[in-house]
């Protein structure tokens, strides 16, 4: 019996290759990133473990690369049971007086822009049964994170909106609030942080996961 088909955009570390883990036990996985070293080893451990992976090394800032991995994803697979979103770029912190025009667009580019362009490729893929996660980030500090607040933000609009108008018809939307947890960004905006305090990201990852109710 072929495996259901779950796709994970920024799938190279953090949340997105704990995801990708998780989900290559029930599910194959296409996984998403412009790192390809770390593609290889998330590829490595999911086959280790049994599993199966589909790598796609592109820039989603990138609209043809995108448009043929969906062409590619509905040639081979025709549908897609899961979609989880963890990509995201976070400028340099400042303040706001700062703020610089190139880390703007770039984040504008990444965080909103490449999505807005996806999420109609990626639809024709997704059923009515298929599951969309999002993740939101409440725990940003309030000052020096403009531009990734602002263009985070963004993003979640147009998830909750797409929410909005997808209740009755699917496919299913989630966005999900994860706990604190020791990736590479978070160190960034906290670099004198416990991150003994924080919560691992394996273990917020099958929270997460658990919340999907499948």
């Amino acid at each position: 019996m072929t495996k259901p088909v779950a796709l994970i955009t920024g799938a190279s570390r953090g949340l997105g290759a704990e995801l990708s883990k998780i989900f290559s036990l029930t599910h194959h996985i296409i996984a998403v990133a412009r790192t390809i070293g770390a593609l290889e080893a998330l590829d490595d451990e999911i086959k280790s473990k049994g599993g199966s992976c589909t790598l796609a090394p592109i820039d989603l800032t990138d609209e043809k690369a995108t448009a043929q991995l969906c062409r590619s994803i509905f040639d081979r697979w025709g549908t897609l049971k899961i979609w989880a979103h963890t990509a995201i770029h976070a400028a340099p912190l400042g303040p706001v007086m700062t703020i610089d025009s190139s880390d703007w667009n770039k984040s504008v580019k990444n965080n909103v822009t490449a999505l807005a362009h996806f999420i109609p490729m990626v639809t024709p893929l997704l059923g009515d049964d298929s599951e969309v996660i999002f993740f939101e980030d409440k725990t940003i500090m309030k000052k020096f994170s403009s531009i990734y607040g602002a263009t985070k933000a963004a993003q979640i609009h147009i998830a909750k909106t797409w929410q909005n108008e997808t209740k009755s018809t699917g496919p299913r939307i989630h966005i999900f609030q994860p706990n604190p947890m020791p990736t590479a960004l978070r160190g960034r905006f906290y670099p004198g942080e416990n991150r003994n305090d924080l919560q691992s990201i394996d273990l917020e990852a099958k929270r997460l996961v658990s919340l999907l109710d499948m």
